[in-house]
């Protein structure tokens, strides 16, 4: 038997999830915090609704799920992947979420009957969560998390060119200057 969502504490799961879920929303020290603690935009379990709602308007992988919750809120709240795949994990354990195969290599998930059944049985507390973000959208300037969001894009596509390996002496110097230029024109905006 699945549980039913509530606003009661998280159980752990084999992953671990509970504790840090836990204190990511209750804004201690997590990266979607700005202005405050993020507590005032999610409650406690309010991250299973979100991710749950979203897989059920369509199949998404853990990368889209953090990008579409970051432009609903403006840039005011972007969940780090510590918290997106633990929470895709419990409700795939909760049967609420299946994998289904993605384009790229990445697992998509998509919710199940289950999973649309407790989203409906709750949609009360689901649409004021989305109102919460919706206000957080009007309330945000979006300019510093995109830029955020910018440098970490960069961050993590050089690394993991780096990490592809054989990358020759040509390629870094194109890698260099490509940078170079990016920071000359910053420079002169």
């Amino acid at each position: 038997m699945h549980r039913r969502f509530s606003h009661k504490p998280e159980h752990r799961s084999r992953h671990g999830f509970g504790g840090h879920l836990r204190e990511h929303l209750r804004g201690h020290g997590g990266r979607g915090e700005r202005g405050g603690r993020i507590g005032r935009l999610l409650e406690h379990g309010d991250l299973r609704f979100l991710v749950l709602a979203l897989l059920a308007e369509k199949p998404r992988h853990g990368y889209e799920v953090m990008r579409e919750l970051e432009e609903r809120t403006g840039g005011a709240y972007r969940p780090s992947p510590g918290v997106i795949y633990p929470t895709l994990s419990l409700l795939e354990d909760e049967g609420f979420v299946v994998p289904v195969a993605a384009e790229g290599g990445r697992k998509a998930y998509e919710a199940t009957a289950a999973g649309k059944d407790a989203l409906e049985a709750n949609r009360a507390s689901v649409d004021a969560i989305f109102a919460r973000l919706d206000e957080a959208a009007e309330h945000s300037s979006g300019a510093r998390p995109k830029l955020q969001r910018a440098m970490q894009n960069l961050g993590t596509a050089l690394r993991l060119r780096m990490q592809r390996g054989g990358v020759t002496e040509d390629q870094v110097d194109a890698i260099a200057a490509a940078i170079d230029e990016a920071a000359s024109k910053i420079e002169r905006i």
